[in-house]
């Protein structure tokens, strides 16, 4: 049974995931394409954060930021290494698709790297029907980025 806890930033195995996420994300991005959050930039009013917990282990964790009325980015999404290549990303994106949906959300976006790094972030949003589209929000052209989108269904 997967149990979810918004916000948690306190949490150690949390505060430690989102460190180890940012870290990693920053040296896998070149200078002026990276988009990760820290732990301060999760904090503010347009986003709401969750983590996922397994049988009282860390499972992963992901966030939804608020671009309209009716349009979120995902950010954050990160499974623990020990929990990663078992389908437990799909569990992250289900559970914040879910989350979406419950506020209305109808058009999920989200911006990921083009490096080889990246590559089973890129598999991991084909697999759950996010389909490339142009630059949204903030974001512009950049050969380093990936755009994705997905329409959500709130019936």
């Amino acid at each position: 049974m997967i149990k979810s806890i918004e916000g948690n930033f306190d949490n150690p195995e949390v505060n430690e995931l989102l460190l180890k996420h940012f870290v990693e994300l920053r040296a896998a991005s070149p200078e002026g394409s990276a988009h990760v959050l820290d732990i301060t930039g999760l904090k503010v009013p347009s986003i709401k954060f969750w983590s996922l917990w397994e049988n009282d282990k860390l499972l992963g964790c992901g966030a939804l930021k608020f671009l309209g009325k009716d349009h979120g980015e995902f950010k954050s999404i990160r499974v623990h290494d020990d929990f990663r290549n078992k389908g437990n990303g799909v569990k992250v994106i289900n559970h914040l698709i879910d989350e979406a949906i419950k506020l209305n959300i109808k058009r999920l976006s989200i911006e990921t790297g083009a490096g080889d790094f990246f590559k089973p972030a890129r598999k991991l949003f084909k697999n759950c029907n996010f389909t490339p589209c142009k630059p949204f929000a903030h974001y512009k052209e950049d050969i380093n980025s990936i755009y994705l989108t997905k329409l959500v269904n709130n019936d």
